[in-house]
């Protein structure tokens, strides 16, 4: 009955559609949309289906979807069908991707585009550049507080510059990546303007209150994302005299997605930039889409509604673009973002693996993977068609999110381990060479994250003061060890701006004023290029790290094992220095790569009848995937030298 109603709805939308619409050639549109449409409808009733409106709104949503597929290029069309018909492709081994800021890696996005040759120099074919959006100069959040969510920031170009890269990306078979911020705007945006300004139809945009008595219920459960910069959720404001949600910065409104007008209009804005060229759209702070008293705010149920809503309207105009969920959330809460009881994503095809990212830290802080091992044990199996982004850096902070049972369970106290972390990873700890920074301290909690380049962290910087060739190559292995996981991993690896080349800490952020407060910017670096060039001159740490970095990423695009398709599993060892996984290829399992790191400085062995159980004996003989040779096999095991990996195939 509920489907006859929705159909019913359908055809009458149908008839309501504006006539220049009506016009076109609307053939995949409408099978689509007759695909889509009784989940479309579901999920926006179950959202808006009580407002008297809701009939008004859901010919509203689909007139949306029907612009943004008529202002869909032939090419982009086409690209849509190729996917739909190969709808696995990004599970393929082949993704490797990038993230880096445009006028910190280059000038400007048209001197990104001069750069592109760099990206086919390395292997990089997944380019996610940062936020370039309109942003007020000083309150700009790193890009994040947007003012204009369809002109680019006249600071790094135009809309022009990102069509032409868009292009030159197509041609090299390069996926483009940008940011949408769904969950707040800048106070400077003109929805903000006109509800400054007194319009109610805007103020609803967002969350603003006459006085203090909703916003206390709020923090009473709300936690505080930037307690040391912004102690609050609300934020008064003076021109309308009175209070609005702002949970991340005082600039930054939060959107009231329980209003379908902001849904829609946040539509409208992905197929804008779908119809730019976006192949994958990362968006923004998901998990606090949805805002109920009571609760924390985060990961609400109807926030993962408004991402599968979301999804099955894009499926209908743009089926071939991808969105990546940013929610740097526990892990049992982060796997929700695929979509659950699912098979094919219902939500975002891609994720953030955050909780990896901590995990190798702790690996390289311990010199010890059992809190590793306990971790990626209970990371809990993503869908067939869903995908993690593994990395070891990022542009953001590095936040110490383990689980406390996990972290009990690797035999330590969560509290005073993650003392040691952060004391390590500062190098504070007796014996720490990294050289990180810390990031919002929170007394209270004694939580606090961890800012600083790959390289600085890894002890790069520290070695090089030295100028100790012992120390500095035992920073290099490093670097090269945790490429290496994520490489190897399962998934689309991400390698941050300058870590191809060992950047070290920019401290420059401190002398501008703009950024003095926030020391995230310590690893945000502008490249020099001339030190970049170092990386064709064998003997300097550049060469090293490039050509490796280089290396591994090439050998993985050859290995089918190396794709996507939950096809790892873990190995349990009783040296606790060592990782070990196997890949095997889902299409033939009898294809296998064993995946070994050493996260000690010391020389450990893997004994071969630890094997025995996953298909290999002790008279198995292996060679490296990633060098080429035969490792010296001795009394049944394998030596792996300090910081050293395998990637390892029987012979």
């Amino acid at each position: 009955m509920y489907e006859q109603i929705s159909h019913s709805l359908l055809n009458s939308i149908l008839d309501d559609l504006k006539p220049e619409i009506r016009r076109q050639d609307l053939r995949h549109f409408y099978t689509r949309l007759g695909a889509n449409f009784y989940a479309i409808h579901s999920l926006f009733s179950t959202l808006y289906g009580h407002r008297d409106d809701f009939k008004l709104q859901m010919l509203r949503l689909v007139e949306t979807m029907a612009k943004g597929y008529i202002d869909r290029s032939p090419e982009l069309e086409r690209l849509d069908i190729q996917r739909e018909q190969d709808h696995n492709w990004f599970l393929s081994q082949k993704w490797v991707g990038m993230a880096l800021y445009s006028n910190g890696f280059a000038e400007n996005l048209a001197d990104l585009e001069n750069k592109i040759g760099y990206f086919q120099e390395l292997g990089i074919n997944m380019v996610h550049i940062m936020p370039i959006l309109m942003c007020p100069n000083g309150q700009s959040d790193g890009g994040y507080a947007i003012s204009d969510f369809r002109q680019i920031d006249d600071r790094v170009g135009d809309l022009e510059d990102i069509r032409r890269i868009a292009k030159e990306f197509r041609k090299r078979d390069i996926l483009l990546v940008l940011d949408i911020v769904l969950n707040h705007t800048s106070d400077e945006h003109e929805w903000a303007q006109k509800a400054k300004m007194g319009n109610r139809s805007f103020q609803n945009y967002y969350y603003i209150f006459e006085n203090r008595e909703t916003p206390d219920m709020f923090e009473q459960s709300m936690p505080e994302v930037f307690p040391e910069t912004d102690p609050s959720n609300f934020t008064w404001n003076v021109e309308m005299e009175k209070w609005v949600m702002t949970v991340f910065h005082n600039y930054q409104w939060d959107l009231n997605y329980s209003n379908p007008s902001v849904f829609i209009e946040m539509l409208d804005i992905i197929m804008f930039w779908a119809n730019q060229g976006v192949d994958v759209l990362r968006l923004d702070a998901v998990a606090f889409l949805w805002k109920k008293i009571g609760t924390s705010c985060q990961n609400e149920r109807n926030a993962h509604l408004i991402l599968q809503l979301m999804k099955d309207c894009c499926q209908v105009s743009a089926p071939g673009v991808l969105f990546i969920a940013e929610a740097i959330v526990a892990p049992i809460e982060v796997i929700k973002y695929f979509g659950e009881d699912a098979i094919a994503a219902k939500e975002c095809e891609i994720a953030y693996n955050a909780t990896l990212m901590a995990l190798i830290w702790d690996g390289i802080a311990t010199k010890n993977t059992k809190l590793l091992y306990q971790g990626i044990k209970n990371l809990p199996n993503k869908l067939e068609r869903a995908t993690w982004l593994n990395y070891v850096r990022c542009h953001d902070d590095i936040g110490l999110g383990f689980d406390d049972s996990d972290i009990r369970l690797a035999g330590y106290e969560p509290r005073a381990h993650r003392k040691f972390l952060v004391d390590y990873l500062s190098g504070k700890f007796d014996g720490s060479s990294s050289r990180g920074l810390v990031f919002m301290p929170n007394e209270a909690t004694g939580d606090a994250r961890i800012c600083g380049s790959l390289a600085s962290l890894a002890g790069l910087e520290s070695a090089l003061e030295t100028a100790d060739e012992g120390l500095i190559a035992y920073a290099i292995n490093r670097i090269l060890l945790m490429h290496a996981i994520i490489l190897s991993f399962g998934g689309i690896p991400l390698i941050y701006n300058g870590d191809a080349i060992a950047v070290l800490n920019d401290y420059s952020y401190i002398d501008d004023p703009s950024k003095t407060d926030d020391n995230r910017w310590v690893h945000r670096p502008k490249i020099n290029w001339e030190k970049a060039d170092l990386r064709k001159q064998q003997g300097t740490v550049e060469h090293t790290v490039f050509n490796a970095t280089k290396k591994m990423i090439a050998v993985r695009k050859e290995i089918s094992a190396f794709a996507d398709f939950n096809n790892r599993e873990l190995i349990h060892l009783e040296n606790k220095h060592l990782l070990c996984f196997i890949r095997f290829n889902h299409q033939l399992p009898s294809e296998k790569v064993l995946v070994i790191a050493n996260f000690d400085a010391n020389p450990q062995d893997l004994y071969l009848e630890s094997l025995i159980t996953i298909g290999f004996n002790i008279d198995s003989k292996f060679v490296d995937l990633y060098s080429g040779m035969k490792p010296e096999q001795c009394d049944s095991r394998i030596t792996l030298q300090g910081y050293q990996f395998y990637w390892l195939t029987e012979t």
